[in-house]
């Protein structure tokens, strides 16, 4: 919200869209187009983060999108993963590129983990605000 506060161009898009507007955007010769929207961004929100693998043309789109604005702005990354399990979601020792995107990522990051209030009880964020799952429909 800062961001948006103070005008940086900001955009948030979910990691499944972002990589088929990449993949309609390469069927339709504009590519470097849809690939300099989010890479001009001051501040890229990627949510769904490998929530499924990626193919290896996936790969190739976020290793390229990540190199473009490696050290020139800011990502943000949201997960059902915990760090740790990136490697393995990028195809681990079978991806050539999953050491490269990891590279550009966790080098002078910061993780923030949001685990459960009381581990214990496993509840759902829905719970912990008092939610019904009728109030969420």
């Amino acid at each position: 919200m800062e961001a948006c506060k103070h005008y940086y161009n900001t955009r948030y898009v979910r990691l499944p869209d972002l990589l088929l507007d990449l993949r309609t955007a390469r069927k339709n010769n504009c590519y470097k187009k849809a690939m300099a929207k989010y890479a001009n961004s001051v501040l890229l929100i990627l949510d769904e983060w490998l929530l499924m693998k990626p193919s290896d043309e996936e790969q190739k789109d976020i290793f390229e999108l990540l190199h473009r604005w490696r050290k020139k702005s800011s990502t943000i990354f949201f997960s059902q993963y915990k760090q740790e399990g990136w490697y393995e979601q990028l195809g681990g020792d079978a991806s050539p590129l999953a050491d490269a995107i990891l590279d550009r990522i966790v080098h002078g990051s910061y993780v923030i983990d949001i685990v459960p209030v009381d581990p214990s009880k496993g509840l759902s964020m829905r719970e912990v605000y008092g939610l019904k799952e009728s109030d969420c429909m």
